[in-house]
């Protein structure tokens, strides 16, 4: 948003310099990118003075050119030839001296010591066009005899230059899109640090009805669109230049002058924020505008001479048998204001954000009233704007009002009200600020106080702040307002500035295990949470976006998986072949039998996951080590060494196979529940391809959020290390080859629940010298008693059982 100095001192009053008021703004939120001196006049007429000619002579090798002596008031007569047939001695002319810089549209000129046809002339008579304060070639400019030599040009012209300050604006700050809303915070500030200032803008009494002879009615039909809609016609315009000081003031945003109608509705909506339309009254059919949505696939001409088709979702302004103008968005041709105009209709309204974002989106139209609108304007503003231009059309163009204003405001839009507790803003803040304080920042950002007690105000909260509906938008803006670097830091703070509970035992944990994953080599990634849908094929729990960026960002992501392919193939594609990536980021899901009118969101959920990717070689290059691939086995062990840091306790969790096509070869981790907590395996081979991989990659993926409800329930206890010993027993077993290791270990618990401490797969064998269809496994049991130790016969029981108990479920046998 560019801001004119000057144009935001008619609004409020200070003295502060223009580096001053960036601070000021930057301090308040509205953070300043650029500042930047600007004139009217490119160049600033720098390098121009003006001169008395005191001698004109024919130039002795010329029939055109003229030798004159000229004084600048520096002492010394200057030589100058000049070409124009208006000179003479004794005028007094603008004189552009050696080293001054004139424009021609983005060329400069540097005028230099020359000669010509062998006359040596050191400057330039200017004219008019030459310096830019006028249109006229014919000949120089010649002064008043009043006009006192040596003044610089730019002080003879009264050119002032001002200054552009260019605002970013945040999403959520719509009410600062104008040099008003800006004059706001400023006011707001100036307030709160002990300037004497005020407020004010131009009032309206000298709006009046000149006739009635022009009406135009008004119907809303599709009111959930448009909440508010006001219109007054304009008769007898002339269409015409606008004068310098408007030009001047939309040329300093870097706004194009136009004509004065245009120009003016342009110069409402950057003053107020309120964007306007102008319609040619006589092309309004019928006299009549009704606001409605179109048939699907309408023609519509938009002014610039493109053709579009409406949708049946894009509001359109439409006279008795037509549309003329997307609502918010884009006028018609035809509709518009033309040199021939002498009557129009100005249009003030308040649509709804979101169907005008739709809209523009829809056509690929983006402009500075779309823009606005998409964020919300004020409702109670389009009455005063749709005044002030018609104003400004009485005085700038002639015209004359010609009828009452038509305002249909079916529903109107009530004021945001606030409880907001003054123990509730000093403890968000970490600071107390005194209840007097916290009243006059408020009622400086014009929120209007309802009630007060000694514990909290009620306060009414302007409809222009979409973004302030609850006490802790308010608190945010007390503190920008208060000054941010107002809050000192205790050596305790006072504000609670962490999530408490459950939410900060996730984080803590997952920082945790961070810093163990970059120990252990990885390195961490972020990727987006929009992702191509293409990567799920047919799947109705994706989560779509309504307006997508493109194709390949148009769902939530329902998995990790994906982006870190991304990132992979990115590496490789770069020779970098070894990685080991983490990300914890959110992955979303749709549940259409959960979707209900009542809690629409109740369909949608969001949980936090761990992706871990793993590809390439696990060792490379060492003199001590031979080159090693990465194996699955490696990202076992990782993901065993995540839930045994966070805590799981050993039993807690069962491992089976999982059939999970994105893997060739994977398994799942869930708990007692059968609820999923981690899966792991190596990526299936066309889903390697199509991201154009060769070496084999091993991904898992853990539910974070349900593994800290497991730890929540599982809770760490701290015991003293046993005093009697462990015993180990390994048994070599004979299975059928689908029988997969956590079959064993999950029959192993079953069987021996309390002195049972660990089960361990540390050999796989399969062979010539097995029966066909068989494998062997060599399993390792650990035993212990924390109250006694274990005799013979205790451990030969046990392991007769898990035996017994092995052999009958998995038909298995000991080698």
């Amino acid at each position: 948003m560019n801001i004119s100095y000057k144009w935001l001192k008619e609004y409020v009053d200070f003295d502060l310099t223009a580096q001053q008021v960036c601070d000021a703004l930057t301090s308040t939120g509205l953070e300043v990118d650029a500042l930047e001196e600007v004139q009217t006049i490119k160049g600033g007429l720098k390098g121009l003075y003006v001169g008395k000619v005191l001698t004109c002579e024919a130039h002795p090798n010329s029939d055109h050119l003229h030798v004159t002596t000229v004084d600048l008031g520096k002492g010394e007569p200057s030589q100058i030839v000049c070409g124009a047939p208006n000179v003479a001695a004794g005028q007094k002319v603008i004189v552009a001296d050696l080293g001054c810089v004139l424009y021609d549209g983005d060329q400069e000129f540097v005028i230099k010591k020359s000669k010509l046809r062998g006359v040596e002339s050191n400057g330039m008579i200017c004219a008019e066009d030459e310096i830019g304060v006028g249109s006229s070639h014919d000949g120089i400019i010649v002064l008043p005899e009043d006009a006192v030599v040596g003044t610089p040009a730019a002080e003879y012209y009264h050119l002032e230059s001002d200054w552009l300050i260019e605002v970013d604006i945040t999403a959520n700050r719509a009410d600062a899109l104008s040099h008003w809303g800006v004059a706001r915070d400023l006011y707001a500030w100036l307030k709160r640090n002990g300037y004497q200032t005020s407020l004010h803008r131009p009032d309206c009494s000298k709006f009046k009805v000149d006739h009635c002879n022009l009406p135009i009615d008004v119907v809303i039909e599709n009111q959930e669109a448009c909440k508010r809609y006001a219109c007054v016609s304009i008769s007898d315009c002339e269409v015409k230049e606008s004068p310098e000081w408007l030009k001047n003031r939309l040329s300093t945003i870097g706004l194009r002058p136009i004509n004065n109608i245009v120009d003016i509705t342009n110069y409402i909506m950057m003053a107020y924020g309120q964007p306007l339309h102008c319609f040619d009254a006589d092309m309004v059919k019928g006299h009549k505008i009704v606001v409605k949505t179109m048939p699907e696939g309408t023609p519509f001409q938009t002014l610039d001479g493109e053709e579009h088709k409406l949708s049946d979702r894009d509001l359109a302004i439409c006279n008795a048998e037509e549309p003329m103008c997307i609502a918010g968005v884009f006028g018609g041709k035809g509709s518009g204001t033309y040199e021939t105009t002498k009557n129009v209709v100005l249009e003030s309204a308040y649509f709804h954000p979101t169907w005008i974002r739709k809209s523009a989106r829809r056509h690929g139209l983006s402009t500075d009233a779309s823009f606005r609108f998409e964020r919300g304007v004020d409702p109670n503003g389009t009455i005063y704007a749709l005044q002030q231009a018609a104003i400004l059309c009485q005085e700038l163009a002639g015209g004359k009002v010609g009828m009452e204003i038509c305002d249909v405001y079916p529903e109107p839009l009530k004021n945001p009200v606030v409880e907001l507790r003054f123990d509730y803003v000093n403890n968000l803040i970490g600071k107390d600020i005194p209840a007097d304080t916290i009243k006059s920042i408020c009622e400086s950002l014009e929120m209007q106080v309802l009630s007060e007690t000694a514990e909290a105000l009620t306060l009414e909260i302007p409809a222009y702040r979409v973004d302030v509906q609850r006490p802790c938008d308010v608190v945010e803006d007390i503190l920008r307002i208060y000054g941010y670097n107002n809050v000192e830091i205790p050596t305790q703070l006072k504000g609670s500035l962490v999530i408490k509970g459950d939410e900060d035992q996730k984080h803590k944990l997952a920082n945790l295990v961070s810093e163990q994953l970059v120990g252990e080599g990885f390195n961490e990634i972020l990727n987006n949470s929009l992702t191509k849908g293409a990567y799920y094929g047919e799947n109705d729990t994706l989560v779509h976006i309504m307006n997508p960026l493109s194709t390949d960002l148009n769902v939530m992501r329902q998995t990790l998986l994906f982006g870190g392919m991304e990132s992979i193939q990115h590496n490789v594609n770069r020779k970098r072949q070894n990685l080991r990536f983490f990300e914890f980021g959110n992955v979303y899901t749709f549940s259409p039998e959960k979707q209900n009118d009542e809690d629409p969101m109740q369909a949608y959920k969001e949980q936090y996951h761990l992706g871990l990717w793993v590809t390439g070689k696990r060792v490379e290059g060492s003199w001590a080590h031979q080159n090693e691939d990465a194996t699955f086995y490696e990202l076992s062990a990782y993901v065993e060494n995540i839930l045994r840091r966070v805590g799981v306790k050993a039993g807690v969790l069962v491992r089976k196979k999982s059939d999970n096509a994105i893997f060739s070869d994977a398994l799942t981790i869930e708990n007692r529940g059968g609820k999923k907590i981690a899966e792991m395996g190596i990526i299936a081979k066309k889903l390697q391809k199509q991201f154009g991989l060769d070496n084999p990659v091993y991904y898992a993926e853990i539910n974070w959020t349900a593994l800290m409800k497991v730890i929540k329930k599982n809770q760490v206890l701290y015991t003293e290390i046993s005093k009697f010993p462990a015993v180990s027993r390994d048994l070599a077993l004979l299975v059928d080859k689908n029988v997969e290791f956590a079959q064993i270990e999950q029959v192993a618990r079953q069987t021996e629940k309390k002195l049972l401490k660990k089960v361990e797969l540390f050999d796989v064998y399969e062979g010539d010298k097995l029966p066909a269809g068989k494998k062997s496994y060599a399993v390792n049991f650990i035993l212990q008693d924390e109250e006694k130790t274990m005799g013979d016969k205790q451990i030969d029981a046990i392991m007769q059982k898990l035996i017994a108990n092995i052999k009958k479920n998995l038909n298995a046998e000991l080698r």
